[in-house]
């Protein structure tokens, strides 16, 4: 995962930021948020703390960036509007195989992100994105006709959809990832349709 906000940041730029992530990274495995200090963070990185300084504001800055860019970095992997698919759904199990793929592909950061309760700011992060996704979901399929299950209420159908995948998502990531992201995906929708049975 990079920084993406400017297409001409500078390469030094990225590899310091990329440095100040990994440090966080594995600090966040061996201490909680408020035992960390920038003093150790750029130790860890090996860089001055006036380097993070030019950077971040302070710990609580770099969380709100390093979430941001969690964010960015997974609408990038779940964008899907190049690709022609033949169905909503197929575009909805697609978008779930990337977000799975991308997490796997960069489990270190997830594993203790995610996986861990030392830094609420990632999953929370994660769990408004998915919300807002589903809520989108949910007024289309509520918009359908032919759909049958408009008696359930918005507010339970999104809260049970998101936080249903953000848990199974740390699950996973908890007991190390013991199945592929397509398997994975392929069983969450499975549960799904069993459910709407």
């Amino acid at each position: 995962m990079t920084h993406k906000n400017n297409s001409f940041t500078d390469p030094r730029i990225i590899r310091t930021r990329l440095l100040i992530k990994d440090a966080f990274v594995e600090l966040l495995q061996e201490m909680d948020i408020d035992k960390m200090s920038v003093s150790r963070i750029a130790n860890r990185a090996t860089i001055s703390r006036v380097t993070f300084y030019l950077h971040y504001r302070d710990i609580p800055d770099m969380l709100e960036k390093l979430a941001d860019e969690m964010i960015e970095d997974i609408q990038e992997a779940t964008n899907i509007q190049a690709i022609a698919v033949d169905s909503v759904k197929d575009a909805d199990y697609l978008k779930l195989v990337r977000l799975l793929e991308h997490i796997a592909e960069h489990a270190d950061f997830y594993k203790v992100t995610l996986g861990s309760r030392k830094a609420p700011i990632f999953t929370e992060r994660l769990l408004n994105m998915l919300t807002t996704t589903i809520t989108q979901r949910f007024e289309d399929v509520r918009d359908d006709p032919s759909n049958d299950k408009r008696e359930v209420k918005k507010e339970i159908a999104i809260w049970y959809g998101s936080s249903a995948l953000i848990g199974t998502i740390v699950a996973w990531l908890k007991n190390d990832m013991p199945y592929t992201p397509h398997f994975l995906a392929k069983q969450f929708y499975l549960l799904n349709a069993h459910r709407q049975n």
